[in-house]
């Protein structure tokens, strides 16, 4: 499997993952609101991270103030976007030129961009489990051994 197959079906499973957690806030009427902002935070960082690679404007504040179905449009949206630039980009090791959200200069290489974006996610999922146990409701069961085991996450 070659880099962009790996980081292909790492998205695969960060989509399959931010779509369970959706799943869970929606069975809780969006509870606890805190959960619900940090989706749109993941999925705001998601966007803002291909609008980067891509050299294109940012369009989304770090941490928008989106409803769950707003989130739940974002996760219907970006896993396609993340996919054709995978399918267009040929080279994930060369080196991306960008400015962070406070105006800084960084060079970062696509796949460890890609890395850092389902990696974030992940970690802010962690965030919403715990708070979603601490309300009193079961959370997503997210892990990635999981979702290859169930086969949501297939080969290359």
């Amino acid at each position: 499997m070659n880099m962009k197959e790996h980081l292909g079906r790492l998205l695969s499973y960060d989509d399959w993952a931010n779509r369970e957690v959706l799943a869970t806030l929606d069975k809780t009427g969006g509870q606890p609101l805190r959960s619900v902002s940090l989706m749109a935070h993941i999925f705001s960082a998601q966007r803002l991270w291909l609008e980067r690679l891509q050299s294109k404007k940012q369009t989304l504040p770090v941490w928008p103030d989106f409803s769950l179905s707003q989130c739940e449009a974002q996760a219907a949206d970006l896993p396609r976007l993340w996919k054709n630039y995978l399918a267009q980009d040929a080279d994930l090791a060369r080196t991306v030129v960008y400015k962070n959200s406070k105006g800084e200069s960084w060079t970062s290489r696509p796949e460890d961009v890609l890395l850092h974006v389902v990696m974030h996610s992940a970690y802010h999922r962690g965030q919403i489990a715990t708070d979603v146990r601490a309300a009193g409701f079961p959370p997503a069961y997210t892990d990635f051994i999981h979702a290859v085991r169930q086969g949501f996450v297939k080969e290359a």
